[in-house]
């Protein structure tokens, strides 16, 4: 990549960089790179910015051993800003967080972490009047699994016909009731994504 664009820099031959965790997205941080510090950072594999108030380079993690391991850095499309992927070794906030804004950097995967918690908390917030996922958790294991096993069973129906809208209502049905499955086991789908991920390597 070429970064003669640091030297032009309006902010002293300084550009932001945005360091995103490479595995959950979650943005981490955000620090100032020059061209040395650039440079260190691709020579060394772990990411190093110019610190503003201790005028020198700084190397993430020198002292707390909290390291940010390269994975990739972009630079954006007006060639003033970088984006840097890293895996992080700890906390990434100098206050103990996961990232400088007090976030938990776990995986999101948009709509379907977000119905994942719905069900988590049907499950253990079940009170008054019952719903849908709360009185199947109620019924129990057997009756989860069973509707698992009757959603599949639907969904290859309606695959094996061409009423597409059909297909993947069955696939929602099945998608749905097996995240109730997971959570029923204390599983979620982090945990099936790690074994996936496994495979691939």
């Amino acid at each position: 990549m070429n970064i003669d664009f640091i030297k032009n820099s309006k902010n002293n031959s300084l550009v932001p960089a945005i360091v995103q965790d490479a595995k959950t997205n979650k943005v981490l941080m955000l620090g100032y790179m020059n061209e040395e510090a650039y440079q260190q950072t691709i020579d060394t594999q772990k990411v190093t910015f110019f610190s503003r108030s201790k005028n020198r380079l700084w190397t993430k993690g020198e002292e707390s051993g909290n390291f940010l391991n390269l994975v990739s850095i972009k630079v954006d499309c007006d060639s003033d800003a970088l984006l840097v992927k890293a895996n992080p070794v700890g906390p990434t906030c100098h206050k103990g967080t996961d990232t400088c804004w007090a976030e938990v950097n776990t995986t999101s995967y948009g709509f379907l972490s977000e119905l994942q918690q719905i069900i988590k908390d049907r499950k253990e917030n079940a009170t008054g009047k019952k719903s849908y996922v709360a009185s199947l958790f109620e019924d129990g294991i057997n009756k989860i699994a069973q509707k698992v096993g009757e959603e599949a069973i639907e969904t290859v129906i309606e695959a094996k016909d061409d009423n597409d809208e059909l297909f993947l209502n069955e696939s929602a049905d099945l998608l749905f009731h097996y995240l109730i499955l997971l959570q029923a086991k204390g599983f979620a789908l982090d945990d099936v994504v790690k074994i996936l991920e496994k495979r691939q390597k």
